[in-house]
């Protein structure tokens, strides 16, 4: 029981350690430029953009080509009818479409997958979670023999200071940049553990 309170106690300052460790204080008054610039942007493209798309293909599309071929004029005598029936019938096909996009082609993947590689704070947590996870893991299953009475066996404290062990030397030569948690990340794909 000693030993496995020793490794108890490593393990929660191991645990500590697995943050992103921050170089310096950032002051958001000195990234104000920056920052506003991204807000800008998200709001230009997101919103404005969207609306100004929205109203410009409408028009062009009516006053352009409707207006100009009769049997068209005829399904559509004005603007608002065309608008409304637009609204009507383009909604929900941009709908479903949209739903394809996430749940039916591999769009969303390869975005989800690129957003990943380039931003090494969300792997960073990826990998947290899955090294966090298996030593829980690892833990609870001793936690739940020992209330069952049985004695912790050496197989299991031996594969606790194993993915210790394991663990710690992940950390020892971990940065920010993002290979390490890459090589991590491949490694737990291939094998199914740490």
């Amino acid at each position: 029981m000693k030993e496995l309170s020793q490794i108890n106690q490593s393990m929660v300052l191991k645990i500590s350690e697995v943050d992103i460790y921050e170089k310096e204080n950032i002051d958001v008054r000195k990234n104000i430029g920056f920052r506003s610039w991204f807000y800008f942007r998200t709001g230009w493209s997101m919103y404005f953009a969207f609306i100004l798309s929205a109203v410009n293909t409408l028009t062009v599309t009516y006053y352009l080509a409707i207006e100009q071929i009769p049997f068209l004029k005829e399904i559509f005598p004005s603007f608002l009818h065309y608008v409304i029936t637009f609204v009507m019938l383009g909604v929900p096909i941009l709908i479903t479409t949209g739903l394809i996009h996430f749940k039916k082609t591999s769009a969303r993947k390869a975005e989800v997958d690129i957003s990943v590689e380039t931003n090494p704070y969300q792997l960073r947590n990826l990998v947290n979670s899955e090294m966090i996870l298996l030593l829980n893991m690892k833990l609870a299953r001793i936690i739940f023999n020992s209330e069952k009475g049985e004695k912790i066996s050496e197989s299991d404290l031996k594969e606790l200071k194993i993915l210790l062990e394991k663990s710690e030397k992940f950390l020892a030569n971990r940065t920010v940049a993002k290979e390490r948690d890459l090589e991590f990340f491949r490694e737990i794909n291939s094998s199914g553990k740490l």
